[in-house]
Protein backbone atom coordinates (compact mmCIF):
# COMPACT_ATOMS: atom_id res chain seq x y z
CA UNK A 1 0.00 0.00 0.00
CA UNK A 2 1.28 3.51 -1.19
CA UNK A 3 0.74 5.84 1.66
CA UNK A 4 -0.28 9.31 0.93
CA UNK A 5 2.68 11.90 0.90
CA UNK A 6 2.21 14.67 2.79
CA UNK A 7 5.07 17.17 4.17
CA UNK A 8 4.46 16.04 7.72
CA UNK A 9 4.31 12.43 6.62
CA UNK A 10 7.83 13.29 5.19
CA UNK A 11 9.34 15.06 8.29
CA UNK A 12 8.55 12.14 10.33
CA UNK A 13 9.93 9.82 8.65
CA UNK A 14 12.90 12.23 8.26
CA UNK A 15 13.68 12.06 11.82
CA UNK A 16 13.26 8.83 12.39
CA UNK A 17 15.56 7.72 9.84
CA UNK A 18 17.85 10.20 11.30
CA UNK A 19 17.50 8.10 14.79
CA UNK A 20 14.41 6.37 16.09
CA UNK A 21 12.42 8.35 18.12
CA UNK A 22 9.25 9.18 19.78
CA UNK A 23 6.60 11.20 18.68
CA UNK A 24 6.80 14.41 21.51
CA UNK A 25 10.40 14.51 20.33
CA UNK A 26 9.57 14.36 16.83
CA UNK A 27 7.18 17.64 17.84
CA UNK A 28 9.90 18.88 19.58
CA UNK A 29 12.67 18.83 16.91
CA UNK A 30 10.62 20.02 13.85
CA UNK A 31 9.99 23.34 16.42
CA UNK A 32 13.66 23.41 17.29
CA UNK A 33 14.88 23.29 13.81
CA UNK A 34 12.05 25.70 12.67
CA UNK A 35 11.12 23.16 10.39
CA UNK A 36 7.13 24.29 11.49
CA UNK A 37 7.69 27.04 9.19
CA UNK A 38 7.27 24.34 6.58
CA UNK A 39 5.43 21.28 8.18
CA UNK A 40 2.56 22.19 10.50
CA UNK A 41 2.36 21.23 13.86
CA UNK A 42 0.55 23.46 15.53
CA UNK A 43 -1.56 20.51 16.85
CA UNK A 44 0.41 17.32 18.70
CA UNK A 45 -2.09 14.90 17.59
CA UNK A 46 -1.72 15.89 13.76
CA UNK A 47 1.86 14.05 14.43
CA UNK A 48 -0.23 11.26 16.02
CA UNK A 49 -2.53 10.77 13.46
CA UNK A 50 0.49 10.76 10.65
CA UNK A 51 2.32 8.53 12.82
CA UNK A 52 -0.70 5.53 13.03
CA UNK A 53 -1.63 6.58 9.18
CA UNK A 54 2.66 5.67 8.80
CA UNK A 55 2.93 2.17 11.04
CA UNK A 56 -0.49 0.72 9.09
CA UNK A 57 1.28 1.58 5.91
CA UNK A 58 4.16 -0.06 6.93
CA UNK A 59 6.35 2.53 6.31
CA UNK A 60 7.10 2.69 10.07
CA UNK A 61 7.77 0.07 13.03
CA UNK A 62 7.62 0.56 16.95
CA UNK A 63 10.75 -0.57 17.77
CA UNK A 64 10.11 0.38 21.90
CA UNK A 65 7.93 1.19 24.13
CA UNK A 66 8.90 2.30 27.72
CA UNK A 67 6.97 3.73 30.73
CA UNK A 68 9.01 5.89 33.14
CA UNK A 69 7.40 6.30 36.89
CA UNK A 70 4.65 8.92 36.72
CA UNK A 71 5.08 9.64 32.89
CA UNK A 72 3.16 8.29 29.85
CA UNK A 73 3.68 5.59 27.67
CA UNK A 74 6.37 6.21 24.73
CA UNK A 75 6.98 4.41 21.85
CA UNK A 76 9.78 5.14 19.97
CA UNK A 77 9.17 4.62 16.27
CA UNK A 78 12.22 3.42 13.22
CA UNK A 79 11.55 3.57 9.99
CA UNK A 80 11.06 -0.01 7.57
CA UNK A 81 13.17 -0.88 4.61
CA UNK A 82 9.66 0.23 2.63
CA UNK A 83 9.75 3.66 4.88
CA UNK A 84 13.34 4.14 3.60
CA UNK A 85 12.49 3.72 -0.14
CA UNK A 86 9.07 5.70 0.38
CA UNK A 87 11.27 8.52 1.93
CA UNK A 88 13.73 8.63 -1.35
CA UNK A 89 11.22 8.78 -3.56
CA UNK A 90 8.65 11.48 -2.32
CA UNK A 91 11.74 13.44 -1.73
CA UNK A 92 12.44 13.33 -5.48
CA UNK A 93 9.01 13.81 -6.57
CA UNK A 94 8.44 16.73 -4.03
CA UNK A 95 12.02 18.18 -5.51
CA UNK A 96 10.71 17.49 -8.94
CA UNK A 97 7.33 18.20 -9.82
CA UNK A 98 6.16 21.41 -9.46
CA UNK A 99 2.54 20.84 -7.36
CA UNK A 100 -0.46 23.11 -7.70
CA UNK A 101 -1.02 24.62 -4.76
CA UNK A 102 -4.18 26.37 -3.10
CA UNK A 103 -2.67 28.89 -0.62
CA UNK A 104 -5.30 31.92 0.68
CA UNK A 105 -3.33 34.85 -0.94
CA UNK A 106 -3.90 34.23 -4.57
CA UNK A 107 -7.39 33.45 -3.44
CA UNK A 108 -7.85 36.69 -1.64
CA UNK A 109 -6.00 38.65 -4.65
CA UNK A 110 -8.68 37.13 -7.18
CA UNK A 111 -11.67 38.81 -5.21
CA UNK A 112 -9.76 42.04 -4.33
CA UNK A 113 -12.34 44.16 -6.13
CA UNK A 114 -14.89 42.70 -3.11
CA UNK A 115 -12.78 45.41 -0.72
CA UNK A 116 -12.81 49.16 -1.66
CA UNK A 117 -9.64 50.71 -2.18
CA UNK A 118 -9.15 51.92 1.35
CA UNK A 119 -9.78 48.55 2.67
CA UNK A 120 -7.03 46.80 0.10
CA UNK A 121 -4.78 49.28 1.01
CA UNK A 122 -4.53 48.94 4.53
CA UNK A 123 -5.09 45.48 4.19
CA UNK A 124 -1.80 44.95 2.06
CA UNK A 125 -0.14 47.79 4.22
CA UNK A 126 -0.43 45.40 6.96
CA UNK A 127 0.68 42.56 4.75
CA UNK A 128 3.57 44.13 3.15
CA UNK A 129 4.86 45.01 7.29
CA UNK A 130 4.33 41.38 7.50
CA UNK A 131 6.55 40.40 5.08
CA UNK A 132 9.40 42.62 5.95
CA UNK A 133 9.26 41.13 9.28
CA UNK A 134 9.29 38.25 8.08
CA UNK A 135 12.59 38.78 5.68
CA UNK A 136 14.27 39.99 8.75
CA UNK A 137 13.32 37.40 11.08
CA UNK A 138 14.82 34.99 8.22
CA UNK A 139 18.23 36.85 7.46
CA UNK A 140 18.73 36.83 11.06
CA UNK A 141 17.77 33.09 11.29
CA UNK A 142 19.98 32.48 7.78
CA UNK A 143 23.33 34.77 9.65
CA UNK A 144 22.70 32.61 12.66
CA UNK A 145 22.77 29.38 11.10
CA UNK A 146 25.57 30.13 8.31
CA UNK A 147 28.32 30.14 11.59
CA UNK A 148 27.84 26.62 12.51
CA UNK A 149 26.07 24.64 10.02
CA UNK A 150 26.41 23.28 6.52
CA UNK A 151 24.36 24.88 3.59
CA UNK A 152 22.21 22.24 3.06
CA UNK A 153 20.82 22.62 6.32
CA UNK A 154 19.37 26.46 5.19
CA UNK A 155 18.20 25.79 2.01
CA UNK A 156 15.25 25.72 2.49
CA UNK A 157 15.50 28.94 4.68
CA UNK A 158 17.04 30.59 2.02
CA UNK A 159 13.94 29.63 -0.42
CA UNK A 160 11.68 31.08 2.05
CA UNK A 161 13.33 34.23 2.48
CA UNK A 162 13.61 34.13 -1.69
CA UNK A 163 10.15 33.66 -1.81
CA UNK A 164 9.03 36.55 1.28
CA UNK A 165 11.12 39.20 -0.28
CA UNK A 166 9.42 38.39 -3.98
CA UNK A 167 6.21 38.55 -2.47
CA UNK A 168 7.22 41.86 -0.55
CA UNK A 169 8.00 42.77 -3.77
CA UNK A 170 4.65 42.32 -5.65
CA UNK A 171 2.66 43.98 -2.98
CA UNK A 172 5.22 46.77 -2.49
CA UNK A 173 4.47 47.58 -6.58
CA UNK A 174 0.58 46.71 -6.47
CA UNK A 175 0.25 49.05 -3.87
CA UNK A 176 2.57 51.45 -6.07
CA UNK A 177 0.07 50.97 -8.67
CA UNK A 178 -3.00 51.13 -6.93
CA UNK A 179 -1.55 54.82 -5.40
CA UNK A 180 -1.01 55.78 -9.10
CA UNK A 181 -4.49 54.46 -10.70
CA UNK A 182 -2.54 51.84 -12.77
CA UNK A 183 -4.96 49.39 -10.48
CA UNK A 184 -8.63 50.29 -10.73
CA UNK A 185 -11.53 49.13 -9.17
CA UNK A 186 -14.62 48.81 -12.02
Amino acid sequence: MTSRRSPLAMAVLSLVVETPMHAYRMQQLIKERHKDDVVNVAQRNSVYQTIDRLRRDGLIAVQTTTRDENRPERTVYEPTAAGRDTLREWMRAMLADPRREFPEFPAALAFLPVLTIPEAVEALTERLTALETRVAALDAELADGAAFLPRVFLVETEYQRAVVAAEAGFVRRLLADIGTGDVTWY
